[in-house]
């Protein structure tokens, strides 16, 4: 054996130092990698074209607040060859943007600089671009950087907000409004750009309103991994499909359950059970579903719309009407996952993916019915005492403590009381781990924190329980091939016909199951003793027993959370050339003297060269909303549409996909996200097929 090498000459070695690098080639590549430009920014000069027949009802509230932005229209950003001599200089005039991240990450918000970065600089060298730290307390705080060309170039195509950071805190005082405003004086802002999901530019629409008669212009861009922010006008005309860093995040989570389908198809073993990202809308599960072809994927949406057509049928023979038998609830949910486990099984297939959504049990009717009470009584006790609730009754204990008052009649005398005795019976039914989730502090805008529950523990728990009754009377069994079965007969000189009709309910099949009599090796026994092919006195035969054994089911599971990671990958190449546009979108925003707006591409649904570059009147979208026991108005949240294409080619294959048969599943490997490459997927599919007309 040679001599040890040197630690400081290995450590300074040109392979070494190439192989411990902080950046490997792939992120040098993302570096220099150059997005496409729509055509329209690869010209010199834009023009802002109003779009009148995109129309949107007002909201009343928000023209009453909003009232210098809520009449903007729909504007498209056209090629500008004849604009005046004016316009020409106001595009290159010097100018000081600002730029805020607000809320999560999403793949490719650094693009969105960059693209509004290179603009800037296009026009005018000398304009400066500023970017506030660690989200909206960075403008409030007047705490910011210059953002120079070596900080965007290190950050191009690159994931993640950590050019500025980013944060949640919320403009939502007037103290905070003004200091806000004082910042964006203090360094001479012509403009600011807000970079966040439906809240932000929520936010973004009260900055513009407050900002207007200083002359600062507001640009909103949309961003979240849940994609629940997307734009339809009354009519029906999709105006933003999509918002970015949905792609990436898909993409990723399709790449890690994918790598688990392998796997529980090789070793025959696992249920591996994935929650994804989506607290409100399950767009998240209908894409990771598309991309994977999971064996169960519940979507949320269509759960809340379930009708129990049993119920339904015994209301009507009866003459009556049974309100329950609509909405799911968690018996019917856990009895539906278990008819899928059980039918996979009877084809020796105890394995299988499932993919949930976040907030799937935002969707379900009895706890659905909780949360809003719950939300409830905290909002009027916080109003009431003027102190929070969570600080009044720190544990679990005492918040049960004063439900149970409010249910005995000793707080709420009314008649009706908001939280009865029925409900504090069926609330005391449920886990304490989910009991205490559905307690906790709510977030800042309000909202459950589904992502601090484990909602997939509540669900397969009951699975668990559901098919240990099912097991009890013989229904859940695994499907012995018949091949397999004849061999270990054959192996021990027992002819496989002569027991064949004793030992299964379908001897003929490729898959033999074990008759729903046979639950234990006492009743296989007796089965063999009436059938007279063993005594009473002698043991059941070895072979025979294997097979017993073969059938019993052992339900072994695997939960996995896809979230955070999902946030923090690198973007795909549609998200990549997604936000650089919205990025130079932002910037023809501002020259052509918009403000309220939100920077937006129409037709993300089809090929690169037809995108459109818009903005959208962000007032427009917003409505009154209940948050923390109070009327707010916020940007809606978009659900999945049960009628789009790419719902209705989901449910129209997953029985396919679930694979219940004596074939091959049909899991599908999306491969890793790529920036680059003929092989990588230009966009989503659930947008592929939403572009079919």
């Amino acid at each position: 054996m040679g001599s040890e090498i040197e630690l400081d000459y290995l450590l300074n070695h040109p392979i070494a130092k190439t192989a411990t690098a902080d950046l490997n080639s792939e992120a040098l590549a993302r570096r220099s990698f150059s997005p496409k430009k729509i055509r329209i920014f690869t010209k010199r000069y834009s023009l802002l074209e109003d779009q009148p027949q995109y129309r949107f009802t007002n909201d009343k509230e928000a023209q009453k607040v909003l009232p210098d932005i809520i009449c903007n229209p729909v504007q498209k950003v056209t090629l500008g060859d004849e604009i005046s001599e004016v316009k020409k200089q106001a595009f290159s005039k010097k100018r000081n943007i600002g730029v805020v991240f607000s809320g999560g990450p999403a793949p490719g918000g650094h693009n969105v600089i960059a693209g509004l970065f290179d603009e800037v600089k296009r026009y005018n060298p000398e304009s400066k671009v500023f970017g506030f730290l660690m989200g909206t307390e960075g403008l409030i705080e007047s705490s910011y950087m210059e953002i120079t060309r070596e900080l965007v170039d290190a950050h191009r195509n690159m994931g993640g907000f950590s050019m500025i950071k980013t944060g949640r805190t919320k403009i939502d005082s007037d103290k905070k409004m003004d200091d806000s405003l004082k910042t964006c004086m203090d360094l001479g802002l012509d403009a600011l750009v807000v970079i966040g999901g439906d809240d932000s530019n929520t936010n973004a629409a009260f900055l513009a309103q407050h900002y207007k008669k200083f002359g600062i212009k507001v640009i909103g861009v949309p961003k979240t991994i849940d994609g629940d922010i997307q734009v339809s006008t009354d009519d029906g005309d999709v105006l933003c499909a999509i918002s970015f860093g949905f792609h990436s995040a898909a993409r990723a989570f399709a790449q890690n359950i994918s790598n688990l389908a392998t796997d529980c198809e090789s070793t025959v073993k696992y249920w591996h059970i994935c929650k994804v990202m989506g607290r409100v809308a399950s767009h998240l599960t209908l894409e990771t579903a598309l991309q994977t072809h999971a064996t169960l994927s519940l979507i949320g949406e269509e759960l809340a719309d379930y009708v129990d057509q049993e119920r339904l049928a015994k209301a009507k023979a009866n003459n009556t009407i049974d309100y329950n038998a609509f909405g799911i609830t968690l018996r019917h949910l856990s009895r539906f996952i278990c008819d899928t486990i059980v039918k996979r099984a009877a084809v020796g297939k105890n394995y299988g993916i499932m993919i949930i959504p976040e907030g799937i049990l935002e969707f379900i009717n009895e706890i659905q019915v909780f949360i809003i009470k719950l939300n409830k009584i905290i909002a009027e006790y916080n109003t009431i005492h003027d102190i929070d609730f969570h600080r009044a009754f720190p544990g679990l204990a005492d918040k049960l403590e004063y439900l149970r008052w409010i249910s005995q009649g000793m707080i709420d005398k009314s008649p009706f009381p908001i939280w009865n005795l029925r409900d504090d019976e069926l609330f005391n039914q449920l886990p304490p781990f989910f009991r205490e989730g559905l307690m906790v502090e709510r977030d800042l805008h309000g909202n459950f924190q589904f992502s601090q529950v484990k909602t997939e523990k509540m669900v397969m728990d009951m699975v668990k329980e559901y098919l240990g009754v099912l097991k009890e009377q013989g229904v859940y069994k695994i499907g012995i091939k018949d091949t397999a079965y004849k061999a270990i007969m054959l192996a021990h000189g027992l002819d496989p016909k002569l027991y064949e009709t004793t030992l299964f309910g379908n001897p003929k099949a490729d898959y033999l199951l074990v008759k729903e009599t046979i639950i234990s090796q006492k009743t296989l026994k007796q089965a063999l003793v009436s059938n007279e092919l063993m005594a009473v006195e002698e043991s059941i035969p070895e072979p025979i027993v294997q097979v017993f054994k073969n059938s019993e089911p052992n339900f072994k599971t695997q939960t996995h959370f896809y979230g955070y990671d999902g946030r923090g990958t690198a973007p795909s190449h549609f998200d990549c050339n997604y936000t650089y546009n919205l990025g130079l979108t932002a910037f023809h925003l501002i020259a052509g003297n918009a403000t309220g707006q939100m920077a937006a591409i129409r037709n993300l649904e089809m090929d690169f060269d037809q995108w459109e570059p818009i903005g959208i009147p962000i007032a427009k979208l917003m409505h009154l909303e209940e948050r923390k026991g109070k009327l707010e108005l916020v940007i809606e949240k978009s659900l999945v549409d049960l009628n789009s294409n790419g719902f209705r080619v989901f449910k129209a294959l997953r029985d396919k996909w679930m694979a219940a048969d004596s074939g091959e599943d049909h899991y599908r490997q999306p491969g890793p996200i790529r920036f680059a490459g003929d092989t990588e997927e230009d966009r989503p599919i659930s947008l592929v097929f939403n572009s079919i007309q």
